[in-house]
């Protein structure tokens, strides 16, 4: 009975995630070990918001934002266009000077928040619509390098801690420098059961 149950799990979560296939920004893998990255992300297009609360409440409400944005609420040639949705979300804190292992999901530490979706590669600055709501800003990313942990389940305060206290430990390890504040991004929709959900920890480094 236990197998039948995952195996129907199994086949509801791929349906889910097959029929939600949708474009990751492209990255070139320099290496991989266990669950560690390094990635050479492509130039990219993203829409970003700030926000604030605590990690709960920015993430709702900065996802509502970028939403509004991309299902319409934009201006391209007198119109409007709907923008394909891509993963991940990403979140990162804006407080400054914290530290890698600083409990930012803490609101006592951290209570404000950059939100950001990459746009499809189809668009350039160009032919990407532009916002009607002033809050959501358009930039353009140069090349980056990052060094990223790959891991399951609900973002929450105790695994945030123990995967960016083992990001940091491999930064050290070998070598690497922060550059800049950690990126949360999560690939999943909401309704997708935890232990099939895909989050990273994404730091840039040199």
């Amino acid at each position: 009975m236990r197998l039948l149950l995952l195996a129907c799990l199994l086949f509801i979560n791929n349906f889910f995630n097959t029929a939600m296939a949708t474009e990751e920004p492209e990255f070139k893998l320099i290496s991989e070990e266990g669950e560690f990255q390094i990635r050479e992300y492509d130039p990219k297009i993203i829409a970003q918001v700030e926000v604030e609360g605590d990690f709960d409440e920015a993430s709702s409400r900065g996802f509502k934002l970028l939403a509004d944005y991309i299902f319409g609420n934009n201006l391209l040639d007198g119109g409007s266009k709907k923008i394909s949705m891509t993963t991940p979300v990403e979140m990162s804190p804006m407080a400054e000077n914290l530290l890698m292992t600083s409990s930012i999901l803490d609101d006592q530490v951290n209570n404000k928040w950059l939100i950001n979706f990459v746009m499809p590669q189809e668009f350039s600055l160009d032919t990407l619509p532009k916002p009607n709501n002033f809050q959501v800003n358009i930039i353009e990313v140069p090349k980056e390098k990052y060094a990223v942990i790959v891991f399951s389940g609900l973002v929450r305060e105790s695994s945030y801690a123990e995967k960016a206290e083992l990001l940091f430990n491999y930064l050290v390890e070998n070598g690497l420098k922060q550059q800049g504040a950690i990126k949360i991004a999560r690939y999943n929709p909401p309704w997708t059961l935890p232990f099939f959900r895909r989050n990273e920890l994404m730091v840039r480094i040199d």
